[in-house]
């Protein structure tokens, strides 16, 4: 009996387990579904917005088009029918002069040419057939490339021109004059004023401008280093002593180490599958959504995304690792000004 009670009491627990289990599945499978209509919903409107500006692209351009052929016709056309008079002119003049020479007498012969050069003078212009030409090059040239030029003029979020906040860094860094370049110096550090706002332990900086709404977009250069680490960091975050990088410590970040290794800095780490060398990285923060995905920003192919309900406003956030004397990891970290 004390058997069968186990038996029944085990099968209850794995029935409550596998209800529990189903529940769960179905409303992932609601949330999958109703996740999938919405980013089919997102793919759609973005695809659509492309199309709308390359159809009014093409039919902005073949207007211009017929408007400059209209115009290059019309002066042609206006030069022919100037010419073709011009002509008849001549040949009048000519005919008439031919007449002239079959006259007697050169005193009367001189005469005649006299009146016939007075009564055609005027007439005869001078001879040029210039023109303005027919704009082809404008329409010629690299299309593809000036469509893509004006199609920057369509994306949002733009990419950001992030520049780096110097009283964050720590003394070991070394920033470029317009603080878009971060390395670590392996010289003495600098006699940086201290402040509760700069790192003194981490080899770290945070951007200057912090985002607390709205979409935003950012790249950083990190070729040739075998150590980095960016992403975003919550204001509040310690910056002195040791520091977990860590959601839970509001840092949001991946990270390159062990020279060819990638991943999210989670607790603990989440490998990132990476084919190649990351040269590129991008960074999307959708503040409203919650969202911080990273890229290989070289193909926009998907790396790591952070889905979290941030707790404040977010900085961008940077460290270039450690160098060393054997020159390794030397590099810096440059944010990718985008050109528009």
């Amino acid at each position: 009996m004390r058997e069968m009670k186990e038996q029944l009491t085990a099968l209850q627990d794995s029935e409550r387990g596998h209800t529990e289990a189903l529940q769960l599945l179905q409303r992932q499978l609601t949330e999958t579904k109703s996740s999938a209509k919405s980013l089919r919903a997102t793919i759609g409107e973005a695809f659509e917005r492309l199309h709308r500006f390359l159809r009014e692209r093409q039919k902005s351009m073949l207007e211009e088009l017929e408007a400059d052929t209209a115009r290059t016709l019309s002066d042609i056309e206006h030069k022919i029918q100037r010419y073709s008079q011009q002509l008849r002119d001549v040949k009048e003049g000519i005919q008439i002069l031919q007449e002239k020479l079959s006259e007697t007498g050169r005193h009367e012969f001189l005469e005649g040419v006299a009146l016939t050069a007075e009564r055609i003078k005027g007439k005869i212009h001078e001879t040029n057939l210039s023109y303005e030409d027919f704009p082809t090059s404008k329409y010629m040239g690299p299309l593809q490339y000036t469509i893509w030029k004006s199609l920057f003029q369509d994306i949002n979020p733009v990419p950001a021109a992030l520049t780096l906040d110097p009283l964050t860094a720590h003394q070991r860094l070394i920033l470029s004059d317009d603080c878009t370049i971060v390395a670590y110096g392996n010289l003495h550090p600098q006699p940086l004023q201290d402040s509760p706002r700069r790192f003194d332990v981490e080899v770290s900086v945070l951007g200057a401008e912090g985002f607390c709404s709205g979409v935003h977009y950012w790249e950083v250069m990190v070729s040739e280093k075998t150590q980095w680490m960016i992403g975003v960091a919550n204001e509040t975050v310690s910056r002195k002593g040791s520091i977990q990088i860590s959601p839970s410590r509001g840092f949001y970040c991946i990270v390159m180490h062990d020279g060819n290794q990638y991943s999210a800095c989670t607790e603990p780490w989440t490998r990132l599958n990476v084919k190649s060398k990351l040269e590129k990285v991008g960074v999307y923060l959708d503040y409203p959504k919650g969202l911080l995905v990273f890229y290989n920003a070289d193909d926009m192919s998907w790396l790591y995304t952070y889905r979290e309900k941030f707790p404040g406003k977010l900085f961008p956030y940077f460290s270039p690792g450690q160098s060393h004397a054997n020159g390794k990891n030397v590099q810096p970290l440059r944010i990718n000004t985008v050109r528009l």
